[in-house]
């Protein structure tokens, strides 16, 4: 079975379980797992920032950023189609009670003349915009990459206009990988980043904050608040920090294979793909003049041995990752084709 569902699938290297296993551990409440600490430590230095926090996930991340820049009430402005927005289970609302403005971008990119309409004039009528969150690289935009300007420019607003400013570097150095910019630069205008370890850089669990002390000793209560608070989380945290050592520049590799799928897929004549638009490591295609469904062109492709997220009618997303080889994304077309009937 060849898994191209999600980089999240991607389960630890022989080298990685061997550096968990070893790892020295204490209690990550009390501040003293020392693996943990070399992982923080770690982050921030690459990201160049003062201070840095693990986290269990995602999700977590990006909601404890959230609740540090709102009040209950508040409006933030994302993507319409942003991870925050399409899947983290409304937490935003639930957890923070902030409201989020969507706007539309292009390939999940938003435009800052759009941004500036959405924040909000001050008037009792209005609920304060107080924050901006934007995705590197962007999810449902198939993994298309802000450029190093724009996100400049977009923080840059923000600021001028009284917003704090969240990066949900989920695939930060996938973005870094791709264009040769360093994650630092990409993540320097904001006030926050996060970014994760257990999607494209093959850690099994985990994502990071990188803040100022300040803000980060702040989002520790938040993460004991929010039910974070690990104990012996050195096992975890050796994972992620082989991964930062080892996977960083190999995520090219994954580029370089969804490319390759999807030129292997622009020969399926049912399918429609634009190979141009493969930045990083997600693909997006349709299957045009086809009369099956969605969920029975999935089927039949789980049933040929390729798994694939259905992200709309007839359109279906591939991610390439870890434990995907070129000869795997060769494979996969071949049986996708067969499956359509070429």
């Amino acid at each position: 079975m060849i898994d191209l569902r999600s980089d999240t699938v991607t389960k630890p290297t022989p080298g990685m379980r061997t550096a968990m296993a070893q790892a020295e551990v204490g209690d990550d409440v009390y501040g003293e797992d020392p693996t943990v600490n070399a992982l923080e430590a770690m982050a921030a230095r690459i990201l160049k920032k003062e201070a840095a926090l693990l986290v269990p996930t995602g999700v977590m991340a990006n909601q404890l950023c959230i609740r540090l820049h709102t009040r209950p009430g508040d409006e933030i402005i994302a993507e319409q189609t942003a991870h925050v927005i399409r899947y983290e289970g409304g937490s935003a609302s639930a957890l923070s009670q902030v409201q989020v403005c969507c706007v539309e971008g292009e390939r999940g990119l938003l435009s800052a003349e759009r941004v500036a309409a959405a924040i909000r004039p001050l008037d009792v009528h209005h609920p304060p915009t107080t924050l901006l969150c934007l995705e590197q690289t962007h999810n449902v935009g198939g993994g298309s990459v802000y450029p190093l300007s724009a996100m400049r420019e977009l923080a840059g607003l923000a600021a001028a206009r009284g917003l704090a400013s969240h990066l949900d570097g989920a695939r930060i150095f996938n973005a870094a990988v791709a264009t040769g910019v360093p994650a630092a630069a990409f993540a320097a205008p904001f006030d926050t980043v996060s970014f994760c370890l257990s999607k494209g850089l093959g850690a099994p669990v985990g994502s990071m904050i990188v803040s100022t002390r300040e803000r980060i000793a702040a989002l520790r209560r938040l993460r004991k608040m929010f039910g974070g608070g690990m104990r012996q989380a050195g096992i975890l945290a050796a994972a992620g920090l082989y991964a930062l050592e080892r996977h960083v520049e190999r995520l090219r590799d994954d580029h370089d294979n969804a490319k390759q799928f999807a030129l292997q897929l622009q020969q399926i004549p049912t399918v429609y793909v634009d190979p141009d638009r493969v930045e990083t490591n997600i693909v997006l295609f349709e299957v045009v003049r086809s009369d099956r469904s969605t969920g029975d062109l999935a089927r039949a492709m789980k049933d040929a041995g390729v798994l694939l997220n259905a992200v709309g009618e007839h359109r279906f997303r591939a991610v390439t990752h870890l434990d995907v080889s070129s000869a795997d994304v060769d494979l996969a077309a071949r049986r996708i084709g067969t499956v359509l009937g070429m």
